[in-house]
């Protein structure tokens, strides 16, 4: 089944409190195997059209997690929706680098909002 994300899609979140947005790294493995990477950013937004002003000037958000691995189901349980792709830069990509070249891959099965303690 081919997936409905990419790496290098910005997606985007809805909480009582505003919108957030999350960035696709990376997916490896295949099937139930799917590990999604993730980033994070710090920032709420009061609208979808405040989200994608900030994302056209990305070196002004701040990060609040650089990379997330979750699993195939743990990613299915992030409600989020596509908002554009974009390029990944070596910065971004970096805290995945790590983790890639790290004995000890920790990938979780818990949704992206409750590893970052929003829900």
């Amino acid at each position: 089944m081919a997936h409905e994300f990419a790496p290098g899609d910005d997606l985007i979140f809805q909480l009582e409190s505003g919108l957030g947005l999350l960035r696709i790294l990376a997916v490896t493995g295949e099937g139930p195997e799917t590990v999604w990477h993730l980033l994070a950013y710090d920032e709420f937004f009061p609208s979808v059209e405040a989200a994608e002003a900030a994302l056209a000037q990305p070196g002004s958000l701040k990060i609040r997690n650089a990379h997330m691995a979750l699993t195939d189901r743990a990613f299915e349980r992030t409600p989020a929706a596509r908002l554009g792709n974009r390029p990944l830069t070596a910065d971004e990509l970096a805290a995945f680098r790590l983790w890639e070249q790290s004995e000890m891959r920790k990938v979780s099965d818990r949704s992206a909002l409750l590893l970052l303690g929003i829900r």
